[in-house]
């Protein structure tokens, strides 16, 4: 996958990345609605078979659940 480089960086990005939002789940004010962490999970490690170096996440998302699964989608 297509690499461009974040900035002065030497830091080399895909264009594309992972979002992590909706994987954070239902239970707090901006939430997407029920997610299944097992699917969020792997969507992740799909996006990294593809060629994706990037994950976007937040402690809000889920009130910290989305950076739990994707703590789980990269572990190992």
């Amino acid at each position: 996958m297509q690499k461009r480089r974040l900035g002065n960086s030497d830091l080399l990005i895909t264009p594309i990345g992972c979002g992590s939002w909706a994987m954070g789940g239902a239970g707090w004010a901006y939430g997407w609605g029920p997610q299944h962490d097992a699917d969020s999970i792997a969507a992740i490690r799909r996006s990294l078979e593809l060629g994706v170096n990037w994950i976007d996440t937040a402690a809000v998302y889920g009130l910290g659940h989305a950076e739990e699964v994707v703590a789980q989608a990269l572990d190992g």
